[in-house]
């Protein structure tokens, strides 16, 4: 008796995105295969709490296998993609390759530092956990140095934080920020008070969080205020050294002496993403987006679907829908309702998105949000937002650790995850001192 051969669903990447699109494909006539180079989920809208020290990496990942054991239909392939044979339908390993009759790529984006790739060393993004345990070491770090120093200019150096870039990360980073520094870490120290640390937020527009209603900016920039934080807008970084921003405000060049840098200012698509244009023909938007049609397929290739932030997707308002996860979320349940569809002989209406708001907390107990024509912000903005992102946490088990972890910390104003990990060690102004400990002080 022969087996007949399922249809082949190969999906590269196992964000919002591509989870969304596995777990739709449960009990579909379909063979899925689920391959990314991370062996696990990540809940990215909680990174900066991790960055932070209000939780720790393991409370927002959950291992794909284990979220996915239950779906029969669905292996999980721990892989790195590095091309694709369109011709002949084949996905490229680094060690090997799968066969697909679909394909479906939702591998994300990463930072855009527009020209100036050398930044990056010096003022680390938000995409990883281990972006997220870099920066948290570079913060927790700043405070000890400047606990030993001497010398009061180097002090203030050390004690300045500039974030680059006033969207819903930079607004987060800079509102846990001013919590740490004022609260956290109260008392923490004997030499040094926290609570002079100077936290400086750069936005190039007029307002931080520009996609949200001007009322909102407003409330979030107030917020951040009362958490000590300077908000510049129309302030453009021109340079990044090490220990100096350079940053034009109008016609005027500033320099902001500080020795922690972080950005949040801009994204492009993954470099995979080019891979796949090149080999389909597909088109690229500046920001190495690939542009897919109505259903989300690439242009003459209707067994291609780009989906999550790497997918440029105007059809519906004329401009790219936003690179956040209820975006990817809903594109990927649309995508396998279309392969279903299809599989039946059946067609879809093109992809439509629901926006059911946004949402950015700013510290303690604030957030602002935007649902339709509602905006909240303060206290009830913050409880929406708790409440959404407990419910989008893939396992429970986490979001009872979270919640957890969320509670100690709003009565305690304690951020438990405060480690200090990394090969760099305690720097203590020296760049000869990396990688060093107590028990091995620079060399004179």
């Amino acid at each position: 008796m022969t087996t007949t051969r399922r249809h082949q669903v190969v999906i590269v990447g196992g964000g919002f995105a591509g989870l969304h699109a596995a777990t739709s494909l449960r009990d579909a006539p379909v063979q899925v295969t689920l391959v990314d180079r991370r062996n696990f989920h990540l809940f990215s809208p909680l990174l900066y709490q991790v960055a932070t020290g209000a939780l720790s990496p393991a409370n927002i990942a959950a291992p794909l296998r284990d979220v996915l054991k239950k779906q029969k239909n669905t292996r999980v392939l721990l892989g790195e993609v590095i091309d694709f044979d369109i011709t002949n339908h084949k996905v490229l390993l680094s060690d090997g390759e799968l066969d697909y009759d679909t394909l479906i790529v939702a591998v994300g984006v990463r930072h855009h530092y527009f020209g100036n790739e050398h930044w990056e060393a010096r003022a680390p993004g938000l995409k990883t956990i281990e972006d997220a345990t870099e920066i948290r070491r570079r913060v927790l770090e700043a405070f000890e140095v400047a606990e030993r120093e001497t010398n009061r200019d180097e002090q203030e150096k050390w004690l300045t934080f500039v974030i680059i870039g006033g969207g819903p990360t930079g607004v987060e980073l800079a509102g846990a920020l001013g919590e740490i520094a004022h609260h956290t870490l109260r008392h923490n120290f004997r030499q040094v008070d926290p609570s002079l640390a100077r936290i400086i937020l750069l936005e190039g527009a007029d307002r931080i969080l520009p996609v949200y209603p001007p009322d909102l900016s407003a409330h979030a920039t107030r917020s951040l205020a009362k958490l000590g934080v300077t908000v510049l807008t129309g302030a453009l970084v021109t340079d990044i050294q090490p220990g100096c921003v350079t940053v034009r405000s109008g016609a005027q060049d500033v320099q902001i002496t500080a020795q922690t840098v972080l950005w949040a200012a801009g994204m492009q698509g993954s470099p995979l993403g080019r891979k796949l244009a090149e080999a389909a023909g597909a088109p690229l938007d500046r920001a190495g987006r690939l542009i897919v049609d109505a259903d989300l397929t690439l242009p003459r290739h209707p067994e291609l679907f780009v989906i999550g932030d790497l997918a440029h997707f105007s059809h519906q308002s004329g401009k790219p829908l936003p690179g956040v996860a209820q975006v990817a979320m809903q594109q990927g349940s649309y995508v396998a309702r279309l392969i279903r569809a299809r599989l039946a002989g059946n067609s879809l209406a093109p992809f439509h998105y629901r926006d059911y708001g946004n949402m950015a907390p700013i510290g303690r107990a604030a957030a602002v949000a935007e649902l339709g024509r509602l905006h909240f912000h303060g206290w009830l903005g913050w409880m929406m937002w708790l409440f959404v992102h407990l419910i989008y946490i893939v396992q429970f088990q986490s979001r009872v650790l979270v919640l957890v972890q969320w509670g100690w910390n709003y009565f305690t104003r304690s951020r438990g995850a405060r480690l200090i990990t990394g090969a760099a060690g305690l720097r203590f102004g020296h760049p000869t001192a990396a990688g060093r400990g107590a028990d091995h002080p620079p060399t004179p």
